[in-house]
């Protein structure tokens, strides 16, 4: 009932011990706190918080627009709202070292489980754009350095992504993680890797943890669980696609309202309000005082 009856460090915990294993870490992206319960509920491993859906959920382009503030809070909401460790997006740092280590500290009470901070020039753009562009080696490795120093739960993973590939090529781009690693960083996020041979020169290369980000429409195929799983990649992103789902379905509904003047016809594609209410926890309100639930469904 409420929020997660879990502490940021059990959930920290939990994800060093859950890459320990080897296995596969699916982390769908949430694009609201009650979305976050529902991908526990389907047992994936953790929730994803996307710097892309943030920013579009307030009607703007992900280019580096948001703020740490508008960041940590929507973290905090959907951090509260499950039991699964959570890893946000958290673009440049929002400015300098400085800056990237207040952006750590303000995420680490906020309850996130990892964070991931990128080496590109800030404003940032849509990892999946064109005309991207990446500071120096030196700029890349005070951002993370600055991040390890920062936390104060060593059980925070820092992750480093590194969008070096689109501009530099692979070499390049194996070259910058292994300096970000040797900086401080637990995982590495290449950004935009062609085809399955790329991720699997990546996990060859590194002896930490590699992610995978399966976003639609973008550079790389939408590769499957076990494929990824097959070529030593630990944890795999799905950042914007709960959000396309929702969109599509609202949009779709919408059209159907326009042309038909009722929503009957979609009425079987809606989620059922004795469903939200199960998501909600309804019943357990009952607990605490009658008066807030206390009628069937």
């Amino acid at each position: 009932m409420l929020y997660t009856q879990k502490t940021p460090a059990e959930k920290r915990a939990a994800l060093r011990s859950a890459l320990a294993t080897g296995e596969l870490l699916r982390f769908p992206g949430a694009f609201n706190p009650l979305s976050a319960r529902l991908i526990q509920e389907k047992n994936f491993e953790g929730v994803y918080i996307s710097g892309a859906v943030i920013a579009a959920d307030l009607g703007l382009p992900d280019i580096g627009l948001t703020t740490l503030t508008e960041v940590a809070g929507r973290a905090a909401q959907i951090s509260r709202m499950t039991d699964l460790p959570t890893l946000v997006d958290a673009d440049t740092g929002f400015g300098e070292p400085m800056n990237v280590a207040r952006t750590v500290q303000s995420l680490e009470d906020a309850g996130v489980a990892g964070l991931h901070i990128e080496d590109q020039v800030n404003p940032k753009r849509c990892g999946h754009l064109d005309g991207k562009s990446v500071v120096d080696d030196d700029t890349a490795i005070k951002r993370i350095r600055a991040a390890a120093d920062a936390r104060r739960d060593a059980n925070l993973l820092i992750m480093a992504r590194t969008d070096i590939r689109a501009i530099e090529g692979l070499p390049a781009s194996i070259d910058r993680a292994k300096a970000l690693v040797d900086a401080g960083a637990d995982a590495i996020f290449p950004e935009a890797m062609k085809d399955l041979s790329e991720f699997e020169a990546m996990t060859n290369a590194l002896d930490v943890p590699v992610l995978a980000n399966m976003t639609e429409f973008g550079k790389s195929e939408l590769f499957t669980t076990q494929q990824l799983k097959d070529v030593g990649i630990r944890i795999v992103i799905y950042p914007v696609s709960l959000l396309r789902l929702a969109m599509g379905a609202a949009e779709r509904g919408l059209d159907t309202l326009l042309s038909d003047g009722t929503l009957q016809q979609t009425v079987p594609d809606m989620q059922t309000r004795a469903r939200l209410y199960e998501l909600l926890d309804y019943e357990a309100y009952n607990t605490f005082d009658t008066s807030i639930y206390n009628f069937k469904v």
